[in-house]
């Protein structure tokens, strides 16, 4: 079978201290990184023996991965099996980007967010070009608080036509149906980042072709339903990859609602759902409109 692991491990420390994360500038002790390694490197060692599955892994972490040796060798490492479709990692770009040509390019991915006023903005276009010079996969996108639209506005012109550039809704942060309509403008796809999508009762994917794997092993449906499915490795897991309704009210996060049934964005994304890479770019194609009946 086809199974997506999103793998999140007990590194919460990040390199960056934007004001809207929990986790900006947080220090992980020595021991807590040790920790975060050794989990990291038992996952990869699990994955690299499966035989089973056709794997594709995306890494979530709370921090910033990538300025972790550990992080950077794992993408090389799983790029390279031929059981991995894909591997990708959501990350700041903030990490040197020369260490991907021992990665495979047709597997691996990046999902980078721009964080205005955290780092320069010709760097961070800087290493854009250079993913791009390596023929790496990758989508940039920036949190949609007002204070980045002239960022990111610019950010778009900078980046090649064919580089998707996504907008999140800022978290607890009203938009005006003028301002929600700018940011559309911007990218296409905002409208199911706006609001909240109606998820009780409804059938996901997660639970059954997703799964969601910590540090320790626990294997839940998804990052946001905390009920533990099983073990990765007493493999118990295995037996819990059933279909199954959400039990939550409703999903506001996309790495949680792009696994919905009810929502189109498994063919907006095909191939490239991890990386959040849409299969026909905006601007290039016609969009599907977000069903009125998806926001709660």
């Amino acid at each position: 079978m086809d199974l997506t692991i999103l793998y999140r491990g007990p590194l919460a420390s990040c390199d960056y201290d934007c004001p809207y994360c929990p986790f900006a500038k947080r220090r992980d002790s020595t021991e807590q990184l040790r920790t975060d390694r050794a989990a990291l490197e038992r996952f990869t060692a699990w994955a690299g023996e499966q035989r089973e599955d056709r794997l594709s892994v995306l890494f979530t972490p709370w921090g910033e991965g990538l300025v972790r040796s550990w992080y950077r060798r794992a993408l090389v490492e799983l790029s390279h099996l031929p059981h991995v479709k894909r591997v990708a990692v959501q990350t700041n770009l903030s990490c040197r980007t020369d260490w991907l040509r021992e990665a495979d390019r047709d597997t691996v991915a990046l999902w980078c967010t721009y964080h205005p006023g955290q780092t320069p903005h010709e760097r961070f276009v800087a290493k854009t070009r250079r993913l791009g010079e390596l023929g790496v996969r990758f989508s940039v996108g920036v949190v949609g608080l007002p204070e980045h639209r002239e960022p990111a506005l610019r950010l778009r012109a900078e980046l090649p036509e064919h580089v998707y550039l996504w907008v999140n809704a800022a978290e607890g942060h009203t938009y005006t149906d003028e301002q929600a309509a700018e940011w559309t403008a911007l990218d296409p796809l905002f409208p199911f980042s706006h609001h909240p999508h109606r998820s009780a009762g409804l059938p996901c994917r997660t639970g059954e072709s997703v799964i969601s794997v910590d540090g320790d092993g626990a294997v839940r449906r998804c990052h946001f339903v905390r009920t533990e499915i099983g073990r990765l490795y007493d493999g118990s897991y295995r037996a819990a990859l059933v279909p199954r309704p959400c039990p939550l009210t409703a999903c506001d996060c996309h790495i949680g609602y792009v696994h919905l049934e009810t929502l189109p964005l498994y063919d907006v994304f095909a191939g490239g759902v991890l990386e959040r890479v849409p299969r026909e770019l905006p601007g290039r194609a016609p969009l599907p409109v977000v069903p009125a009946t998806g926001s709660a």
